[in-house]
């Protein structure tokens, strides 16, 4: 089956469960260890060709996440991918440790990417490896689409310890306002979401489909079914939705329906089927279908055996 997930960012489950409900994994705003305000406002702006946002990982910090928002979490009955941040490798791996025994936690999102805050001074695969050290979880590294070289990032976050990939995040960007002509965002810069980031991300998981063995959650600017598929022919295992939620909430099930009628009129049976076809290579579909097939089943069985440690 292919999973349809959120963004991480783009969905408060406990404001929207009904919303939620509607999602095959939820995946939590970025956590850092310490609670973040996040930037000053104006803290999102629309462009026309995607969405600006600025936000600086406001968060509660990962105690109050684990103690309140967690358990309100569970009650969802969704699985749960927590994602997390920070400005050095300690700070992802402090996060990991205190997730690493916590049942409702399926995976790790490590969001090693964010545009709008200082970057952490390691690499990503430094964090890949720290988070590793800490948990048995599934870990997921979040890359940037700016990499000049995103698959050789990706393969070295693979020998650090990685289960999979997210691809991509936000690009950063700006906008003036029209009649001030200064930026409408308060950073100046924030992340590019939406349509515009879709063909980025697009060859970001073209590029690390073909260079890793892991599976991929493709992401960026998807808002129908034929998107999606995009994606799964470029080699993702997985989708998720961003940007497209805002303007429409109820979109993963119209995805889904649309998904299901894109595939049937290329001759697949299943969307899994269509996994990595944009290859040319039979025997690159086929190694990215088994992929996707092996951590469909493999998530859950980490995640279990990760609380009996």
């Amino acid at each position: 089956m292919i999973r349809v997930m959120n963004a991480s960012g783009c969905l408060d489950a406990l404001v929207a469960p009904a919303v939620a409900h509607g999602l095959d994994v939820f995946v939590s705003k970025t956590v850092t260890p310490e609670p973040r305000v996040g930037n000053a406002p104006v803290r999102i702006a629309e462009t026309g060709v995607g969405m600006l946002n600025s936000i600086g990982l406001a968060n509660p910090g990962i105690e109050r996440f684990v103690r309140e928002h967690l358990p309100a979490l569970g009650e969802l009955d969704c699985p749960l991918w927590v994602s997390v941040g920070g400005f050095s490798a300690d700070d992802y791996a402090e996060c990991c440790e205190t997730l690493d025994g916590e049942s409702g936690v399926e995976t790790i999102e490590l969001n090693v990417s964010c545009p709008n805050v200082t970057a952490p001074d390691e690499a990503a695969t430094e964090i890949v490896a720290a988070a590793r050290q800490v948990t048995s979880k599934p870990l997921y590294a979040k890359l940037s689409p700016a990499l000049p070289d995103v698959a050789a990032v990706a393969v070295a976050a693979q020998e650090a310890g990685a289960n999979g990939l997210s691809l991509t995040n936000t690009l950063r960007g700006m906008a003036l306002d029209p009649a001030t002509l200064r930026p409408r965002l308060s950073t100046a810069t924030g992340g590019l979401s939406g349509p515009a980031l879709r063909p980025v991300a697009l060859a970001a998981v073209y590029a690390c489909a073909a260079a890793t063995n892991l599976p991929i959650v493709g992401m960026g600017g998807i808002s129908t079914g034929e998107d999606a598929l995009a994606f799964l022919a470029a080699g993702a295992s997985d989708v998720a939705l961003g940007t497209v939620l805002f303007a429409d909430p109820y979109a993963p099930r119209r995805v889904r329906e649309e998904l299901a009628s894109a595939t049937s009129s290329r001759g697949f049976t299943r969307p899994q089927d269509a996994i990595g076809s944009a290859h040319g290579d039979v025997t690159v579909a086929k190694r990215r279908q088994r992929i996707a097939a092996e951590s469909a089943l493999l998530l859950p069985e980490l995640a279990t055996a990760s609380t009996a440690l």
